[in-house]
């Protein structure tokens, strides 16, 4: 060949993603000679090269992103395994269900009103749509902040409206409401599940790849309704004429899925910081002067919502809410140069924050990370002697002042905050964002650090 390369010699080589890569030869006649899989094939017309994967991985990439395992975060492949567990087991016990309610109905009742069942199913789905709108605007804003407790909370709601229809024949005179009630349930979950699925579909989309994420987990949760379909259409004709052993069927598919969605949630490792994670991350920090990597936090990481050992933390509040005069407008903006506000009630353990204008993440992380300090203030265990001795004075009695405390945390933060975001970022955390509950106020006051953004 030209150049004076000889035949059998690699001219190139390419691979797929992380997959091995295979070498190309020119052969004696001039064209291209290919490996692939282990095995040496002809290129077509032209150098065209034929098919490369074989069956399997070809089967495999209708339900998985592509470039997988890369295009994903490492936690994708267990997630989604347990979660399919999940979907099949609420697949069928769904079945059981919609099985329950179509019969108390009338299905199948001769003597049964058309009418009644249309006003029924009407009555039924109504419920669910006014839930699902009073939902979303009452906890819509959190569902980021917690996906994967809300994703756990949703599933087990799920169980128990389903076990309400499959209970709804057993007492006719409350068919009705029993049925609105868990429509009402199930539209709940459509919310929570949807929105917190978004959300991890964020997390794992790791090549701006957040469409074929979502669009390969529906292929996904399809196959395997598929098969719960499948599954249900052999199983019902067992059950239908024995309620006990439907209801028994039912408890241990109930088990399952909660099982599997417990495996799901567990499974997940997310870099990014919410309440819970940061709360976990500093204690273990304060106490032992380390900072918890991702997975160790996530493994700890509480996963009932709504039970977090910190103080009650509110970031983004109105000014307005913090001070009704200059004294206390200069007692909070004293002492430090940062552009947030905080007020703790030791009283009742409550942090309040007023962030600025020019606050950016980091400042939020700083300032939620100062009002989990001051909930520390409060526990037992080792704490830096800075922090030691202010707890000394917070125990002491009410004597001191929660501002004089304030100001004083803001003073040993000062120091022990760069090194806390270091070693959050050599430990993998992304503290460029975080999942920390914000709200929209922000303000300005004359002591503020206009130019100090962190």
């Amino acid at each position: 060949m030209a150049g004076g390369t000889g035949v059998g010699a690699a001219l190139c080589s390419e691979r797929f993603g992380s997959q091995a890569a295979r070498r190309c030869s020119a052969a004696a006649d001039g064209s291209l000679r290919w490996e692939a899989w282990g095995r040496r094939w002809w290129g077509g017309a032209g150098g065209a090269p034929g098919p490369a994967a074989p069956p399997l991985p070809r089967l495999l990439s209708v339900f998985l992103p592509q470039g997988f395992p890369d295009s994903v975060s490492p936690d994708y492949l267990p997630y989604q395994l347990w979660d399919s567990v999940q979907a099949f087991a609420s697949s069928l016990s769904g079945s059981l269900a919609t099985h329950a309610v179509l019969l108390g109905i009338g299905v199948g009742n001769a003597s049964a009103s058309v009418s009644a069942a249309t006003a029924t199913w009407l009555l039924k789905d109504s419920t669910g749509m006014l839930g699902r709108i009073i939902f979303a605007w009452w906890k819509g804003s959190k569902l980021d902040c917690n996906a994967k407790q809300w994703r756990l909370f949703a599933d087990i709601l799920n169980d128990i409206a389903m076990f309400l229809e499959i209970m709804a024949p057993v007492l006719p005179i409350c068919f009705t409401m029993t049925i609105c009630i868990s429509n009402l349930a199930k539209c709940i979950v459509s919310v929570a599940g949807g929105a917190t699925r978004a959300a991890l579909t964020m997390h794992q989309a790791r090549r701006n790849n957040m469409a074929d994420v979502s669009a390969k987990d529906g292929s996904q949760e399809t196959l395997v309704n598929l098969a719960g379909l499948l599954v249900s259409l052999l199983m019902l004709p067992l059950v239908s004429d024995c309620p006990s052993f439907s209801l028994g069927c039912f408890f241990l598919l109930t088990a399952l899925h909660v099982y599997a969605n417990y495996r799901a949630v567990r499974a997940l490792v997310i870099e990014t910081l919410n309440e819970g994670r940061l709360w976990l991350v500093l204690k273990h920090f304060l106490q032992r002067g380390e900072v918890l990597d991702p997975t160790s936090a996530n493994q700890m990481e509480p996963l009932w919502t709504g039970f977090w050992p910190s103080p009650s933390l509110s970031l983004g509040v109105p000014l307005h809410r913090l001070v009704s005069s200059v004294v206390e407008l200069q007692q909070l903006a004293e002492g430090h140069q940062e552009p947030y506000l905080l007020r703790w009630d030791q009283s009742q353990n409550q942090v309040q924050v007023v962030l600025s204008q020019v606050a950016g993440p980091e400042t939020v992380l700083r300032a939620a990370t100062h009002g989990l300090v001051l909930g520390a203030l409060r526990e037992d265990g080792p704490l830096p002697r800075e922090l030691g001795e202010l707890r000394s004075q917070v125990r002491a009695g009410p004597n001191t002042e929660s501002w004089v405390i304030v100001k004083e945390t803001h003073q040993v933060l000062d120091e022990l905050f760069p090194e806390f975001l270091r070693g959050l970022q050599d430990a993998g955390w992304e503290t460029e964002k975080h999942q920390l509950e914000v709200d929209e106020w922000r303000a300005t006051w004359l002591l503020s650090p206009e130019k100090k953004v962190l």
